[in-house]
């Protein structure tokens, strides 16, 4: 198997992180689930940097992101699938 360009920790996790340097948008990323350790491929549309998030599929404002099986906030966007998740589109719940 090639080296992945995104984990995804949980099958329920509408996210992954990108471990690769300078991931650039229109790369067909090798996506590893390492709950199971199946893999799929995956178009980035953004540049992303290294640890950060990748949507695994569209998501709506309101909707909750899920990383390591866990909620870890919601959209405030619209994001599509392969698209860059961070502060300007996901924010905590906690405040």
């Amino acid at each position: 198997m090639d080296n992945p360009h995104l984990l995804i920790h949980d099958k329920k996790d509408n996210v992954g992180v990108v471990v690769v340097e300078h991931l650039a948008a229109g790369t067909e990323m090798l996506c590893v689930v390492t709950e199971d350790n199946s893999d799929y491929q995956l178009v980035v549309k953004d540049d992303v940097p290294i640890g950060h998030k990748v949507a695994l599929a569209d998501l709506a404002e309101g909707d909750s992101i899920i990383k390591y099986g866990e909620d870890i906030g919601r959209v405030v966007q619209p994001i599509k699938r392969g698209e860059h998740v961070h502060v300007h589109n996901l924010k905590t719940k906690r405040w």
